[in-house]
């Protein structure tokens, strides 16, 4: 009996197969604390490009990180008329490769983002109190996703220009 009940669950474990992974957006999605971050990818654009996208770091801006800006700055972004703007502070959290934790190397690194200016380098320091961006905290750090990574930090981080 043990036998037949074993090879029971063995055969349902073999039929599910293995768990689908999510992307990039659907995890975001899922964790509920980046609906505001969700709403201006979408009103960017460029929430398929991160769903689809490959090898993706995003440093991911919770909805209390947007809580903090002044008053009106999301609801002005989120106007069609400022969707380069929107998407010029979006892309600037978007890194075109894979950057886990463990990779940073040293003491402080700058990376390349997705925005097409000057400004699109991000300044990463690892310290014994943790890792920050430009001047965000990583709150929690690699959470994996079938096409990348997202860290979470506590603020938006804003583009010089």
């Amino acid at each position: 009996m043990k036998t037949l009940i074993a090879g029971t669950f063995l055969s349902v474990a073999l039929l599910a197969g293995p768990a689908v992974a999510k992307n990039i957006v659907e995890t975001a999605s899922d964790a509920g604390t980046f609906k505001t971050l969700l709403a201006a990818a979408q009103a960017a654009g460029l929430a398929d490009a991160l769903a689809t996208g490959e090898n993706l770091t995003v440093f991911a801006p919770t909805d209390e990180a947007f809580a903090k800006l002044p008053a009106g700055t999301v609801e002005t972004l989120l106007k069609p008329e400022n969707k380069d703007q929107l998407v010029a502070i979006l892309s600037y959290h978007v890194v075109p490769r894979t950057l886990t934790a463990n990779m940073l190397p040293g003491p402080a690194i700058h990376v390349k983002t997705l925005k097409k200016t000057n400004d699109g380098t991000l300044a990463i320091a690892k310290t014994a109190t943790g890792v920050t961006v430009d001047n965000a905290n990583v709150i929690k750090a690699d959470i994996k996703t079938d096409n990348g990574i997202i860290h979470v930090i506590d603020q938006v981080m804003l583009p010089s220009s």
